[in-house]
């Protein structure tokens, strides 16, 4: 099971809002909210002081406003066939790197409503975003679009590539490029109300990338973008994952464990099966992470399978007191931190969090009521 505590949903972002004022706080709720539940957090974070949401794609912005969410909301990941019309319809606000301008200015001209969008310079990162040396043309045209009614230009946007990292001189780079970008298009007759370049490590790091709004992703779920001892505020995780032993049996020393038996108990011991696999979203990767039972931290061993894995709980441990028992595989204070699951599989806390599978229950704590 999945539990989500709002009420640390909520925490992070009244922190958040507090750290960056004046600016304001998008809470960027795409792919299900990292894996949290996109409609209960998105409330949450708008109740925490929140003004703005943000998704990747139109379709997952539909469903919010299918929730009943009405806060403005900005998706930005497009390919041909997404549907601006929709989005138009329901008041979203659409990124626009370039090719995307023609198809939005073609929406609202059937759909007779004009498009709020959102035009984003490409500062280094490499992915979407207009190269620099387009930027001039497609500024051009969304001026003469906004002269013709058709678009509203309310934000020029970014996306920072090694903020997580603040020693590396990128970030100075892709500032400059960034300002530079705000003012051809201010000459071109483009000035937004918003200005946007920051995401959780740059919102964390550095006032000077704050701007007129910041894209709060990680930070909301209360988990750390910095692998260094780059100082944060107090943030709390917000989901905790756990389940209950299945199994827990003594076996003799040379126990092979799991496909491959990559693994083989050097004496007798006790093993105790977790009912959680790559198929519920736990990197197959992932051997020897933490996992708390009974007040203790266990290890997995042997290859994580598709729906369990493993863990070795000692020669002197008691099968009977572990079956039922709960397992933490990671959570808050106390617990084992995402951190460490992240740094089995090699790779990033975003990752564990955001993988974990719709086979896994969701159990939201702190619902508001009003």
């Amino acid at each position: 099971m999945a539990r989500i505590d709002l009420d640390a949903i909520r925490h992070n972002i009244r922190t958040i809002r507090d750290l960056v004022a004046p600016a304001a706080v998008m809470a960027v709720v795409k792919a299900d909210a990292y894996g949290h539940g996109a409609v209960p957090v998105a409330r949450a974070a708008l109740e925490a002081g929140a003004t703005w949401l943000g998704t990747a794609h139109v379709s997952e912005a539909l469903a919010l406003r299918a929730a009943g969410l009405d806060a403005p909301l900005l998706a930005w990941l497009h390919t041909p066939s997404t549907d601006f019309a929709a989005a138009l319809g329901a008041d979203i606000d659409l990124g626009v790197s370039g090719w995307e301008l023609d198809p939005v200015i073609a929406a609202a001209r059937a759909t007779g409503r004009g498009a709020r969008i959102h035009l984003k310079i490409d500062t280094g990162l490499g992915r979407n975003g207009c190269p620099p040396a387009d930027w001039d043309r497609v500024v051009g045209q969304a001026a003469q679009a906004q002269a013709e009614g058709h678009v509203k230009v309310v934000g020029i946007w970014s996306h920072l590539a090694v903020a997580d990292e603040p020693q590396r001189p990128e970030t100075d780079e892709q500032l400059a490029v960034f300002t530079d970008a705000l003012e051809r298009a201010e000459r071109l007759g483009v000035v937004p109300e918003l200005r946007h370049l920051a995401n959780s490590p740059g919102l964390l790091s550095r006032a000077d990338l704050r701007f007129d709004l910041v894209r709060c992703g990680l930070a909301m779920y209360g988990l750390n973008p910095f692998e260094d001892d780059t100082p944060v505020p107090e943030l709390r995780p917000a989901m905790r994952l756990s389940t209950r032993i299945a199994s827990a049996k003594r076996v003799p020393a040379g126990q092979g464990v799991s496909y491959g038996l990559r693994w083989r108990a050097e004496t007798g011991t006790v093993l105790g099966l977790v009912p959680l696999g790559y198929a519920d979203g736990i990197p197959r990767i992932a051997e020897d992470a933490p996992v708390l039972i009974n007040g203790r931290v266990y290890r997995g061993v042997g290859r994580i399978a598709m729906d369990q894995f493993v863990v070795d709980l000692g020669p002197d441990a008691d099968p009977a007191e572990f079956l039922g028992a709960e397992a933490v595989l990671f959570g808050g204070a106390g617990e084992p931190p995402v951190e460490e699951w992240a740094a089995a599989a090699g790779t990033i806390n975003y990752e564990i969090v955001t993988r974990i599978s719709q086979r896994v229950p969701r159990v939201w704590t702190g619902e508001s009521h009003d």
